[in-house]
């Protein structure tokens, strides 16, 4: 199954440049050759989440890929959201679709390009493994006005061996209402050696 190399990779990812050269490579076939392939229903979970808990634009969807959260949130209510991916290609896909008010092209591991605007922060896949861990939440936090909504997915795995528990608690002067609920990251029909996979969906406010 070509789809198994490239998950595979994708969660081996060690660098910027490591997510840059995969995602040039994946993004066409992406939605096809992964998400509907393996049934990956994080990113309508992440939506669900943020919506059922009254969050309000503007939105932003941090690691955006090919669009697939704004997708679900944009089919419960009328959002505006904005885009952040560090692939190029993978936000050439998800403006073909029309999804997104903004395209922002930024690594996380940087200082990020943006201003204390949003109502809502939402992410689904990006915290999963290599080099994305739990130290750019700071500077995440600082594009969310008070009382921003923030829903945000970490693979099980990563969360433990990255420390985001610690990190959360480190935060606790910034953010209220902090809960953890884990799901599956993928449905009934994955069949990968990944398809068992957990996640945790943290989900908090700013102050």
């Amino acid at each position: 199954m070509t789809r198994s190399p490239s998950l595979d990779a994708a969660y081996a990812l060690q660098s910027p440049d490591d997510n840059r050269a995969l995602y040039r490579d994946w993004a066409e076939t992406y939605d096809a050759s992964f998400a509907q392939s393996m049934d990956y229903q994080l990113p309508q979970m992440v939506a669900t989440a943020f919506h059922a808990e009254g969050g309000t634009g503007p939105v932003l969807d941090i690691g955006a890929g090919t669009g697939l959260a704004a997708d679900a949130l944009r089919a419960l209510g009328d959002y505006e959201v904005d885009a952040l991916d560090l692939s190029a290609e993978m936000l050439a896909v998800a403006r073909r679709k029309g999804l997104y008010q903004g395209y922002i092209e930024a690594d996380l591991t940087k200082t990020l390009p943006l201003e204390p605007r949003y109502n809502g922060l939402i992410s689904s896949g990006t915290f999963t493994h290599g080099h994305v861990g739990p130290d750019v939440l700071d500077g995440l936090l600082d594009a969310a006005l008070p009382g921003a909504l923030c829903v945000l997915s970490v693979n099980a795995e990563h969360f433990a061996a990255r420390g985001f528990a610690a990190k959360f608690d480190a935060l606790a002067p910034r953010i209220t209402g902090f809960e953890v609920r884990t799901v599956d990251i993928y449905g009934a029909s994955a069949d990968s050696n990944h398809a068992h996979d957990k996640g945790y969906i943290a989900v908090f406010r700013a102050l």
